[in-house]
């Protein structure tokens, strides 16, 4: 039997925190949302969401509602052929 190599998903995404200066006003701070990771929780432009301070070395991103799953389902190989 032989086994296929599946792909893991990257748990971790490396980021630096962005500064927007512009004048007369305070820096704002930015961070970006690592496309991969939008699309394997479904996160959609627009959406709400808030940070959750849990210390001072840990951030949560927190969904304030979280849409049903959206996924597909794949044909099987055995339909494929009557398709």
């Amino acid at each position: 039997m032989t086994r296929k190599k599946s792909k893991k998903m990257q748990t971790t995404y490396p980021l630096k925190v962005q500064a927007i200066r512009s004048r007369g006003q305070q820096p704002r701070l930015y961070v970006s949302f690592p496309l991969a990771l939008a699309a394997a929780i479904g996160l959609e432009p627009g959406e709400s969401v808030q940070w959750e301070l849990l210390d001072r070395g840990e951030l949560h991103l927190v969904r304030t509602t979280v849409p049903p799953t959206a996924t597909r389902r794949r044909a099987s190989k055995a339909n494929r052929s009557e398709i």
